[in-house]
């Protein structure tokens, strides 16, 4: 439900795996925050498979904006998902220059290794 979620917030993100990366970030929040972001999950459960169209209503909530707000982390950041096809971001959005390139992503900070 939640990759759906994502998938439809951020057309092209199932690709990288932002299920993962978001699971990492929920793990590693203070439990009163966890808890409000899994309550917004839950709460967006419901238009999941709804399409773009089923958001519409809920878009100015509290509860998408933090889900809005993970899923475009997720996949901004360039994430890709150990065994995830990707390609990540970056590549697709064309963000290529000579340091971009040589940087390599560390996700170990999230307890994410690959």
């Amino acid at each position: 439900m939640l990759e759906q979620l994502c998938e439809t917030i951020v057309p092209g993100s199932a690709r990288v795996g932002p299920v993962v990366y978001i699971d990492a970030i929920l793990a590693g929040m203070p439990e009163g925050q966890r808890e409000v972001a899994l309550a917004s999950i839950d709460s967006l459960e419901p238009m999941a498979g709804g399409g773009r169209e089923a958001l519409e209503p809920v878009a100015a909530t509290p509860g998408f904006q933090m889900v809005r707000a993970m899923a475009v982390e997720a996949f901004y950041s360039d994430f890709v998902a150990p065994g995830a096809p990707g390609p990540g971001a970056w590549q697709e959005i064309d963000f290529v220059f000579p340091l971009a390139s040589r940087y390599e992503k560390d996700w170990s900070y999230l307890g994410i290794s690959g």
